[in-house]
């Protein structure tokens, strides 16, 4: 039997960290660092999830000084009740992988 499009513990992370925030863009390595996912894992994510119509990306309008535009990333209004009906959907970032990120330094 196949498996259910978008249904792997990664994707469904993903989507578990956009959810969290669904009307505010988002750029990768924050998405990374809260999901635990390496960028090889990642982005290949974002564009499939693009490409089925569940994302909509831009370029950011006004890097800070010294730093190249970032690539945005939030859920579409399709992305967003696909993402709802989700079973898992309830779950945080983290135990859609199933691991817990470690803190970062200085975190108490």
């Amino acid at each position: 039997m196949a498996r259910k499009p978008n249904s792997s513990r990664q994707t469904e992370a993903l989507i578990a960290a956009l959810l969290q925030s669904a009307a505010r863009w988002r750029y990768g390595y924050d998405l990374s660092k809260e999901t635990g996912l390496k960028s090889g894992t990642l982005y290949p994510i974002l564009m499939r999830l693009e490409s089925q119509g569940w994302l909509e990306t831009r370029w950011e309008d006004q890097p800070a000084e010294g730093r190249p535009r970032r690539h945005l990333y939030r859920l579409t209004s399709r992305g967003l009740a696909e993402a709802l009906a989700s079973p898992a959907s309830g779950k945080e970032p983290a135990q859609r992988v199933g691991f817990v990120a470690a803190p970062e330094a200085g975190a108490p």
